[in-house]
């Protein structure tokens, strides 16, 4: 043994240099690998303490004890028999010897030893807390470090052991043994916290450290009334409020409601600090006040006869709400109390009708203020004030307005239609009120709250919105933040507009003014999206206006590319409601200075700026094709017509798309090489064909002999991709057939060729590939019939993508094997594929499971497996138990009658795909060696 541990170390120091100080990041990523792997190893529990040396770097040493907690929480079945007595040992001496730091390398060791408490709690050491407390007490293991050290040290260990138990994955029934036999020892620990607490001439270090320990201790259920002296001396430091935050208190409310006036007596040094500015103190108080109102919520309800000392802690979290000042500049406090606003709300809703009711009449006009307060707070600061702020602080803010947003969509459940009308009023009195000018903030303010409801909150039925669409044409946007808002609450209320059409003539001049300043992009181009795609019946009207303003603003280039392409979208809504007579001409007039500008970089040298033209404009006009709807249906490629309509023959898209496919060819013939332009082009045809659907077939066939060219002189996924939608939509189109039949059988010789000569590199490819057989199968299994179609080299290609390590390619692969095994009865040629090399599928579907491939893709090699057995179950049970049958297959950790039994499981099961994917997921954990760990038990 000692030679296997001397013979690994020097690479585990070379790969330890090479993690920390080899500026490589591709070699950095080679020794991470390495070093999990060696983690993993039994040697592992050997080489851990050389890494741990006086002499080695703190990097090493805190690797060392990583390597140790490892060990001990994911390889605890690995060690060596009667070695728990010494590794106890030696990690608690350990834990001393690093007592005085590196504090990193403290807080792991303290974190392995929890781990080693959690195994062997109760059974092999029932006194693991008392021993630990007596040995770091009297020094035993830790005689270099000071008092001091030492205590802060047993200290760390105490915080961690709880926190560990609550993050290790334990089945519930071990975490509530657990967590009973620590309860146990809480009267030793509680009385160490309080001597230390009350000790006067306790650092400062230990007494912030005890209230770290009484925070993680009061996790595990311990009872409040057993600990009110320890809380009240917590009180007094200031420094946490997690020590009240214990979950399930229910049992203990008398002791809970003697902590409430504690908190409320905090109220005049919140008011203090925050008059001060002293920030650290309020946000403390703050803290501890709302994780007992959140925490406690229902059990203070529930004493209805002291609801006002609950209601008073209540007000007490408002006013942290409303802390004066702007977030995150003048104050941090407010936003830690928005998730009570939401408990509270969901307890008094949940409270039975009477109790209900009386907190109904109470809190209603609570929340009302609530309202005022998130609408104050999420105000904008005077423009001189913004403009300081760094672009930190404006992204903080810029969170904090969406959370607000969140609590007021909320906040509208419980008040109702009568929230909208109050900031309706509100908004109508500042907009006409001569006498008192308002600031565009406070107006900003009131329309934010009315796009955070409408945003998600059917309004249909509110009479306030026609005043409130009456009343946006007469602000004054003379600020970006207002007008964003005023787009936004536009785009939230297209739904509503499009029910009242009349209202539109109003409104649509805003958005169209707005559309050509670039400041106003995402808001302005959303809410014209948003307006022609759910009023897009109601636009004829206005078409003329929504095109000559989109395409100026286009041809100027006010807008980034991803805005363009909604603009483009917004089109395409608008143009297919038009009459059917205006289609074509106005098509025509959008998308001819496109195309001519396409000709124009068709007939010049190739170029970078060229390029990216190329793929805008082709994007341009693969967004328009995707909302140019004449079908108007929805999730057409999920649910096609059960009955075949007839063709549009003369759709304005089809027309433009015929007449553009020789200059797209031209471009192609140029830029064949590029991907980004081939991937522009596919995305194009793709979008087109999905929204077109039959309409698409005038195409079909120059289609699938572009992509022939595309794919045979540079393999891309996206052409696989499209050649799939062109097998969904069209692989039942006798006239179709031979065209898509080609270029199957085209594209299929050059993917497996790709195979032949190494697909390692083309993961996407691979994907695809698979995901077209896929579909192929599914929609047209007569394709597979084809002379020219190698199924069994498709066979062997679907082996070898087993090795890829890329989960979406391993998912794509399963589904391919799923859906080819449930075709042997009806293509002969998949019949004698299985009949020759299923013993191969199934061996290389047992190494993934048994520890190849990723063990969370256990259920979907369930799924190939469960169509092997439904389709071919006698030729399962040879293959089985033959594939099974070398010692040591799939893995070390098998036993023989592992392997018998999992092939009884399997043989067995034909009718349960849920019960399948069950035996494989325990297959694949025993395989690991995992079963009946923390793992296991939250696989």
């Amino acid at each position: 043994m000692q030679s296997c541990i001397f013979s690994i170390m020097t690479p585990v120091f070379s790969a330890l240099q090479q993690l920390y100080y080899d500026p490589d990041m591709d070699k950095k990523n080679v020794a991470q690998k390495w070093l999990t792997q060696a983690q993993a190893s039994p040697q592992a529990w050997h080489f851990c303490w050389a890494l741990l040396q006086p002499d080695k770097v703190p990097e090493i040493q805190f690797f060392g004890a990583s390597t140790l907690h490892a060990k001990i929480s994911h390889h605890w079945s690995d060690l060596p028999p009667g070695q728990l007595d010494s590794l106890r040992s030696q990690l608690i001496a350990q834990v001393g010897q690093f007592a005085s730091g590196p504090k990193m390398v403290l807080t792991r060791l303290c974190v392995a030893l929890a781990s080693l408490v959690l195994h062997v709690l109760p059974e092999t050491w029932p006194t693991a807390v008392p021993d630990l407390l007596c040995a770091f007490q009297t020094g035993e293991g830790v005689t270099e470090a000071d008092g001091q050290a030492r205590c802060l040290a047993l200290l760390e260990l105490l915080a961690v052991l709880p926190e560990e138990l609550q993050s290790s994955r334990i089945p519930a029934s071990r975490r509530s043994q657990l967590r009973s036999a620590l309860a146990v020892d809480w009267s030793l620990v509680c009385s160490l916290f309080q001597q230390l607490l009350q000790r006067p001439d306790a650092p400062c270090p230990i007494r912030e450290r005890v209230l770290r320990c009484v925070s993680s201790w009061l996790t595990l259920g311990i009872a409040l009334k057993d600990s009110e002296v320890l809380l009240e001396s917590c009180f007094a430091l200031l420094k946490e409020s997690d020590i009240i935050s214990q979950p399930d208190c229910q049992r203990f409310a008398d002791s809970l409601l003697k902590v409430v006036p504690q908190v409320l007596g905090l109220q005049e040094q919140l008011k203090k600090a925050v008059q001060d500015g002293d920030m650290e103190t309020s946000h403390g108080i703050c803290r501890i006040a709302v994780a007992l109102g959140e925490t406690h919520c229902r059990t203070l309800l529930e004493q209805v006869d002291r609801w006002q000392g609950f209601q008073a802690l209540v007000s007490m979290i408002m006013s942290c709400t409303g802390t004066p000042g702007h977030y995150p500049v003048d104050e941090t406090s407010s936003s830690l109390t928005l998730t009570f606003w939401y408990t509270l709300q969901d307890d008094i809703t949940s409270l039975d009708a009477e109790r209900q009711t009386l907190y109904l009449q109470i809190y209603r006009p609570v929340y009302f203020q609530l309202v005022d307060v998130l609408l104050q707070k999420a105000s904008f600061p005077r423009d001189e004030d913004y403009a300081t702020w760094s672009a930190d602080d404006k992204e903080q803010f810029r969170t904090y307005r969406v959370d607000i947003s969140d609590t007021l969509m909320y906040v509208y459940e419980l008040l109702g239609p009568e929230l909208l009308r109050n900031l309706y009023d509100k908004l109508g009195t500042l907009l006409t009120d001569t006498t008192h000018p308002s600031s565009w903030q406070d107006i900003e303010a009131l329309l934010f709250g009315f796009q955070s409801i409408a945003e998600t909150v059917d309004v249909s039925y509110s009479d306030v919105i026609p005043g409130l669409i009456g009343l946006i044409p007469l602000i004054t946007a003379n600020n970006v933040q207002l007008a964003e808002t005023i787009m936004f609450t536009i785009g939230s209320l297209a739904e509503w507009l499009a029910d009242h059409s009349l209202m539109l003539a109003s409104i649509l001049p805003v958005v169209l003014h707005g559309l050509s300043n670039p400041e106003l992009s995402v808001a302005c181009v959303s809410a014209l999206k948003r307006i022609c795609r759910e009023c897009r019946h109601d636009l004829h009207l206005h078409a003329s206006d929504i095109m000559a303003v989109s395409q100026a603003v286009l041809v100027k280039d006010i807008h980034k590319s991803p805005q363009c392409m909604w603009i483009m979208q917004a089109l395409g809504f608008l143009l297919s409601a038009l009459p059917s007579d205006e289609l074509l001409g106005k098509l025509l007039s959008l998308v001819t200075p496109h195309i001519q500008q396409l000709e124009k970089l068709a007939n010049e040298p190739p170029s970078s700026a060229n390029k990216l033209l190329i793929v805008h404009i082709l994007g341009l006009l693969a967004n328009l094709f995707s909302t140019f709807d004449l079908n108007k249906q929805s999730e057409r490629l999920e649910v096609m017509r059960p009955v075949q309509t007839q063709p549009h023959n003369d759709n304005p898209v089809v027309v433009v798309l015929q007449q553009a496919f020789p200059l797209i060819q031209t471009i192609l013939n140029k830029w064949l090489n590029e991907p980004e332009v081939v991937e522009a082009v596919c995305a194009a045809f793709e979008k087109s064909l999905k929204t077109l659907l039959h309409d698409f077939a005038p195409l079909v066939t120059q289609l699938c002999e572009l992509i022939g060219q595309m794919f045979g002189a540079y393999p891309q996924a996206s052409a696989l991709d499209l050649t799939r939608q062109l097998v969904h939509i069209f692989g039942c189109e006798k006239d179709l057939f031979s065209p898509i039949t080609a270029l199957l059988e085209l594209i299929t010789n050059i993917t497996i060729s790709i195979f032949q000569l190494g697909s390692r590199d083309h993961p996407d490819v691979v994907e695809s590939f698979m995901q077209l057989h896929t579909q192929v199968l599914r929609r047209k299994s007569d394709l597979y019939l084809s002379d020219r179609l190698d199924i069994k080299a498709v066979f062997y290609c679907g082996i070898l993508s087993f090795k890829f390590p890329e989960t979406p390619t391993l998912k794509a692969t399963c589904l391919l094997f799923t859906e080819l095994i449930s075709h042997c009865d009806d293509i002969p040629v998949v019949r004698e594929v299985l009949q020759e090399d299923g013993k191969l599928l199934l061996q290389t579907l047992l190494e993934a499971i048994g520890g190849q491939s990723p063990s969370s893709l256990a259920e979907h090699f369930a799924e190939v497996l469960f169509s092997v057995s439904r389709n071919c179950p006698s030729m399962l049970s040879l293959w089985l138990r033959e594939a099974l049958l070398p010692p040591g297959f799939p893995s070390s950790h098998l036993t023989t009658e592992h392997k018998e039994h999992f092939c009884q499981q399997i043989l067995r099961e034909q009718v349960s795909k849920r019960r399948m994917k069950d035996i494989v997921k325990e297959f694949a954990l025993l395989s690991r060696g995992l079963q009946g760990t923390e793992y296991a038990a939250s696989y």
